[in-house]
């Protein structure tokens, strides 16, 4: 594992230096990342554009944060997951997937660690930055910023969990180029706090397809609002899909059927 390590640091920094030959390619990823927290902050804007001081029971303010817990996962995935799960379909197709089942270490962790793409790592920070700046002007504790620091690391292994399980399916349908458009189009819902939807709409991204966990909790947690409820729910759910989706993976391999045989 640690000569395993090894090779990922050195492999990592050799795609970091590629990544960040062309001064240009920093320049571009730094506006998209301007313009996809503008679009986030308008949408945001708009809702509460009509009259109202709260939309769901949220202030402008709270509803901000959840903005911000959005924009941060963006970044995740765009760094850490989406590099490396788009390229399993690939792996997959090409009969590359092969060597890495050779390999002395686990499949599932070397296909989730092997790229990152430095250029989004804006988004990150400006989704720190924005939750910091709309936390300021509310009433948290210490003992509600650690709660929602835990609950967060619950939401990144659900979208984790969830990015795995979509691009898994290339083990049998190979072309899944869809993946990223149809987890973005439900994640998108994500930037606004889940009160503002109809009760079943509600219902549905809590319970069928979790984004409230991964940003509407964390955000109820950093301002006081979160129940009992949720805040078990949230790191069972991840427990949950963690398990079920190592299943599903370990499952997908045993039915791979090399491309040299």
């Amino acid at each position: 594992m640690t000569r395993y390590l090894r090779l990922v640091r050195i492999f990592t920094g050799a795609t970091i230096s590629a990544q960040l030959e062309y001064r240009a390619n920093f320049i571009g990823a730094v506006l998209s990342s301007l313009g996809q927290v503008g679009v986030a902050l308008l949408a945001i804007g708009v809702l509460f554009g009509q009259g109202s001081d709260t939309v769901g029971g949220w202030t402008f303010r709270e509803a901000l944060v959840v903005t911000g817990f959005f924009i941060l996962t963006e970044g995740f995935i765009a760094v850490f997951v989406q590099p490396n799960m788009s390229r399993i379909a690939e792996a997959i197709r090409t009969g590359s997937m092969d060597f890495t089942l050779l390999k002395p270490v686990d499949a599932q962790f070397s296909v989730s660690t092997r790229n990152l793409n430095v250029l989004r790592v804006p988004d990150v920070l400006i989704g720190v930055g924005l939750i910091v700046y709309a936390a300021s002007a509310l009433t948290t504790t210490p003992g509600g910023v650690l709660i929602a620091a835990v609950l967060y690391l619950s939401a990144l292994v659900i979208v984790y969990c969830l990015w795995l399980a979509l691009s898994t399916t290339a083990f049998w349908f190979v072309k899944t180029q869809n993946v990223a458009e149809l987890f973005n189009g439900l994640f998108g819902a994500g930037r606004f706090p889940v009160t503002a939807f109809p009760l079943p709409v509600r219902f549905a991204l809590t319970f069928i397809v979790p984004i409230a966990l991964i940003t509407t909790v964390p955000a109820q947690a950093m301002t006081g609002r979160l129940s009992p409820a949720l805040a078990v729910a949230s790191p069972l759910v991840a427990l949950a899909l963690f398990a079920l989706t190592r299943w599903f993976w370990l499952r997908a391999v045993a039915s791979y059927t090399s491309a040299s045989s």
